[in-house]
């Protein structure tokens, strides 16, 4: 399994990272976890490019995890693709509908097939995914994928976390702001560290970083480090890893 790192920011854009956006590569399938604001542009520098994704995930329905949903269905519709599936939790299928009202040109282009699903488990693109809710200002779930990739989504730090994490080899966490930063919604490094403390995952991969988190990267690693004994890297746009 590959996975590259198409968005590793926040609602708030810095210029370097694009908004949340995941590409989940094994063979003879991709799927895109989440659209956010740029995601296209970087998925467009990769060999799959958006010709080669027609399945997206949606962790929960926030702008800056799904706002470039139409443009991906406009550029596949312009390239000749005829297809584009869009699956996540309960109101998927009503956000993709009312958008398509808003811009009813688009309406008609591509086969589209808009499917809600819900925990613990459900099969989308050929993966095998785990599903469990998330703590956050909006609905949404975090996702296992066929036992070797956990995503959490936005969320605060889960007591569940660890244990729907058991086996993967790889967790990619929503780590938003430093320790200093009073938040609800988001989990502050020293929570993501506790909350993990008997997590069984060998590479923690930190995302949805807000300008906040500049310049705090060693300090946050610190915090966490004091809870969780894995290796903990700072994702990056374009980043690419082999699971």
């Amino acid at each position: 399994m590959r996975l590259t790192f198409l968005g590793t920011g926040s609602a708030m854009p810095t210029g370097e990272r694009m908004q949340t956006g995941l590409l989940v590569e094994k063979p003879g399938t991709r799927l895109l976890v989440d659209c956010g604001s740029g995601v296209l542009h970087t998925l467009s520098r990769t060999d799959v490019g958006y010709e080669g994704v027609d399945t997206v995930l949606l962790t929960h329905h926030h702008l800056d995890h799904v706002s470039d949903l139409l443009v991906l269905l406009k550029a596949r519709w312009l390239a000749g693709e005829e297809s584009l599936t869009v699956v996540g939790p309960p109101g998927t299928e009503d956000l993709v509908t009312d958008l398509l009202d808003v811009h009813d040109y688009l309406q008609g282009r591509v086969d589209l097939t808009l499917r809600d699903v819900e925990p613990p488990r459900f099969e989308v693109a050929g993966f095998d995914v785990e599903a469990i809710e998330t703590i956050h200002s909006m609905a949404g779930y975090a996702y296992k994928f066929d036992g070797e990739l956990v995503f959490s989504g936005d969320t605060e730090a889960l007591d569940g976390m660890a244990a729907f994490a058991e086996g993967a080899s790889v967790l990619v966490h929503d780590c938003s702001f430093p320790d200093e930063v009073d938040v609800a919604n988001h989990p502050t490094p020293t929570q993501l560290g506790a909350s993990l403390v008997d997590a069984d995952v060998d590479d923690l991969y930190l995302t949805h970083l807000y300008p906040h988190t500049d310049g705090k990267h060693d300090e946050m690693r610190e915090s966490i480090a004091r809870h969780y004994d894995g290796d903990v890297t700072f994702a990056r746009d374009g980043l690419e890893i082999e699971i």
